[in-house]
């Protein structure tokens, strides 16, 4: 193989609907230049890419037609590995491993992931999904480089959080169940039903404290709103899970006395690692989309 990227160019150009000397104009060359680059190209390649005829535009044959998106293809990757090699002397990661809460609004993640795609289009994205305790293991495991969760009081030590915004909780129960139809519950009529938890007891997630001598526990919000639906007790829930349409004609949104903090949403990485410029980049996103459903 002798053939080059800028024959290949060349190729591209005139296939586009250029003539030889069109693009020789456009390249400060020669028009006889640019027809010994093609004739060279199409010598080692052993096929003629063009049928020539005088004072016409060259036309493709049917090996150029086959072969013009393969050099298309070959440019582009060229592209992205002049791209990627500019992104690494920049520092920029080459791959980004998102763990996230199950129950985190979808909206302002799917924003701030639509945006990072367009500002680091090379940047190769992982996202995994997991209930309460997951995404820290997948950080502390090194199974990702970057954790979206709720706060809480007992985040090990090797990592590191940034406060992004917060998320209004909400007192819960299914249309069917007994509290539905109440105008107003106080704390001792909440002790009077079954309540769903977060799990497990030392979770110190918002809303942990117990309140019913019966509760059931769960490690996932969405399991709770299923629960709930089945008029299976009363809980806390984030705003935006009660606002979702499955659950929307299913639970109630109680008043009451008491209900817990906001749930603080933070990003998360361990605090032996340095952050690139996609993650900086994308912490700030997710503060400015959770702040805007706020």
């Amino acid at each position: 193989m002798r053939w080059n990227l800028e024959q290949l160019s060349l190729f591209v150009r005139i296939a586009e609907g250029r003539s030889f000397s069109a693009v020789g104009r456009d390249l400060q060359r020669a028009q006889s230049a640019v027809s010994n680059a093609i004739a060279l190209l199409e010598a080692d390649l052993g096929l003629l890419l063009f049928e020539r005829s005088s004072g016409r535009q060259p036309r493709l044959t049917a090996a150029g037609v086959t072969l013009l998106e393969e050099a298309r293809e070959i440019l582009r990757q060229c592209e992205r590995l002049e791209g990627r090699a500019q992104g690494l002397v920049r520092g920029e990661e080459v791959i980004l491993r998102l763990a996230q809460d199950e129950a985190m609004p979808y909206q302002p993640v799917l924003d701030s992931l639509e945006a990072l795609a367009q500002q680091f289009p090379l940047l190769e994205v992982q996202l995994a999904s997991g209930a309460q305790g997951e995404v820290a293991r997948k950080l502390l495991e090194r199974r990702a480089d970057l954790g979206l969760l709720f706060h809480h009081e007992r985040m090990p030590e090797a990592l590191e959080r940034q406060r992004l915004g917060a998320i209004e909780m909400v007192t819960v129960c299914g249309v069917g169940h007994a509290l539905a139809t109440a105008s107003y519950v106080d704390r001792r009529e909440l002790a009077r039903h079954r309540q769903l938890l977060m799990a497990p007891q030392d979770s110190h997630y918002p809303g942990g404290e117990q309140i019913s001598p019966s509760v059931w526990r769960t490690d996932s919000f969405y399991t709770m709103a299923e629960l709930l639906m089945r008029n299976l007790g009363w809980g806390w829930l984030p705003r935006h899970v009660l606002q979702y349409p499955t659950y929307q004609q299913q639970l109630v949104e109680l008043r009451s006395d008491w209900t817990p903090p906001p749930l603080v949403v933070e990003l998360v990485c361990r605090r032996d690692e340095a952050h690139g410029p996609a993650v900086v980049w994308l912490a700030e996103r997710f503060a400015e989309h959770l702040q805007a459903i706020g």
